[in-house]
């Protein structure tokens, strides 16, 4: 039987092009280019076996950044697996906020808390190469994905395994803690559609409606936080409110959220009282701004 050449596969009609294409750069390990200047070359069987095995994963549902072990954060390629969730273009706005309250701060300590594969954590590392940087997670699994980021990256992040604060070594005390926990209720359908069926369900609900962990790290924030220090979650579409008063119940001042790529309100914070304002304080929400 004479092998299929490589053109045959990229007109492959059962997955849109460009994830074609990504399969195929995936199991060749060549670029694009590479495949269109030998799109005549025949294929090994083991390479168009290779293909068919990833496709067919593709057609069941599972995500891209699954198959190809690795997805783009803050212009870093980051490892990840299904022991953690896939990073997401939203969560860079946290990533900015982070940045934004740190600036003008010499060497600040950060606490990344439910790091996952690290995406937070380690583009803060990279972007404040002076910050003191740790990152906790309850997941052995997760911590070692992490792991692997900071050594890929040449990031400094100290990794630490437990729950929420239960984690943080006693004595540590923080300019800024961010998080992005598990904010999905647990009776959400989205649970069971889309790439979200893939991921670890842990990491997205907190098994009740969706507040718990939210809560959790707000309430224990204080006890971390050095006078001034900022906290900044990410949250549900519909949460913000919620979460604003949370923070407002736990003694932060300034809170108020900040919209994401689509314009929603997706990540709350504020300050505790005794140091400067933080960024673009205000009111807590003014809608359509």
């Amino acid at each position: 039987m004479t092998p299929p050449q490589l053109k045959t596969l990229l007109l492959d009609a059962r997955l849109p092009r460009l994830e074609v294409r990504m399969l195929l750069e995936h199991v060749l390990g060549k670029p694009r280019a590479w495949l269109l200047a030998h799109d005549t070359d025949p294929l090994l069987p083991e390479v168009a076996a290779g293909y068919e095995s990833l496709a067919q994963r593709r057609l069941s549902g599972e995500p891209m950044a699954y198959l190809l072990g690795h997805r783009e954060f803050m212009g870093h390629r980051f490892r990840v697996t299904p022991d953690v969730l896939i990073p997401r273009p939203d969560t860079e706005v946290l990533v900015e906020i982070a940045l934004e309250c740190l600036a003008g701060l010499a060497a600040p300590a950060v606490l990344d808390l439910g790091t996952g594969s690290g995406a937070i954590a380690i583009s803060i590392a990279l972007a404040r190469r002076d910050a003191r940087v740790m990152a906790s997670d309850v997941s052995a699994a997760a911590l070692a994905v992490a792991a692997a980021n900071a050594w890929d990256l040449a990031a400094s992040v100290r990794l630490v395994e437990g729950s929420w604060y239960e984690a943080v070594p006693a004595g540590e005390g923080f300019d800024l803690i961010v998080s992005n926990p598990p904010y999905v209720a647990s009776d959400d359908p989205h649970l069971d559609q889309g790439d979200v069926r893939f991921e670890p369900r842990g990491a997205l609900t907190d098994g009740a409606g969706g507040l718990e962990d939210l809560a959790r790290i707000a309430r224990g924030a204080g006890r971390h936080l050095k006078r001034g220090g900022a906290l900044w979650m990410e949250h549900g579409w519909d949460q913000a409110e919620a979460v604003r008063d949370l923070l407002a119940q736990a003694g932060f001042d300034g809170v108020h959220s900040r919209r994401d790529l689509a314009g929603i309100e997706r990540i709350s914070g504020g300050r505790l009282p005794g140091g400067a304002p933080g960024p673009s304080e205000g009111p807590a929400s003014v809608p359509g701004v």
